[in-house]
């Protein structure tokens, strides 16, 4: 009898001391990464990157599953593994901002809807995408899709209607749909922005003509040819004096 209560009474204080133990490991579990500063510039940088460059597939955080999207990317990439300064990266630069200034005309054009529509303060938190999001979690997605569509062919709002439309904009449209307000939109959108004639249309204002081999040299040690403008320039401002 006695030695029974002894092992019972052991057994309650080993479950005691183990419970115990696993409380204390809970509390020492960390409720921030190791290094918070970091982990907010980290996500600061990501929110400041989408603002910029606007990408096409917001979820696709490799920027390779669209050309567009994988060209603005090589352009970055070249741009980083180039001497600032140099010809090379001028080039580049005015590249990269031509990309980013025709996302931002698209962008700027569904801006002037949703304002035209009395959505003045909430236009750009409408407009804002974030690479978190996911079509899984869309109320509307079928709905969005075929309006997305409807505006890429009906419409001139993307530029150009010879690339599927931007994926960013499905998200944006989803939540048009819950407001009740997707079907006013497309009839300004419309009405604002009708299509464009075939022979403007055959312009190609995404980039997308941009010579990636090049641009891939570049990556490898500059284009060539980069001194020889250098030398020129150097030499008609001499002509000049």
């Amino acid at each position: 009898m006695g030695s029974a209560f002894g092992r019972f009474c052991m057994k309650f204080c080993c479950c005691c001391c183990c419970t115990a133990d696993e409380d204390d490991d809970d509390e020492k579990e960390p409720l921030l990464p190791p290094d918070p500063l970091e982990y907010f510039n980290r996500e600061v940088q990501k929110r400041r990157d989408e603002e910029t460059n606007l990408w096409s597939t917001p979820g696709d955080p490799s920027h390779s599953e669209r050309a567009d999207d994988r060209t603005l990317h090589t352009l970055l990439q070249a741009r980083n593994q180039t001497r600032m300064g140099s010809t090379g990266y001028r080039r580049l630069s005015v590249d990269i901002e031509a990309m980013r200034d025709t996302r931002r005309e698209v962008r700027d054009k569904w801006k002037t809807i949703l304002e035209n529509l009395g959505f003045m303060a909430e236009a750009d938190s409408l407009l804002n995408v974030t690479a978190g999001g996911s079509q899984d979690r869309m109320r509307n997605a079928p709905a969005a899709r075929a309006m997305l569509n409807m505006l890429h062919t009906e419409t001139s709002i993307f530029n150009s209607n010879k690339n599927p439309p931007p994926e960013r904009y499905l998200f944006i449209l989803d939540r048009l749909i819950y407001l009740d307000i997707a079907e006013d939109f497309v009839a300004k959108a419309k009405r604002f922005y009708p299509p464009k004639d075939s022979d403007e249309s055959d312009e190609d204002p995404t980039g997308l003509g941009i010579n990636l081999p090049l641009l891939l040299a570049r990556m490898n040690g500059g284009a060539p040819g980069d001194d020889d403008d250098e030398e020129e320039e150097q030499s008609d401002a001499s002509d000049r004096s």
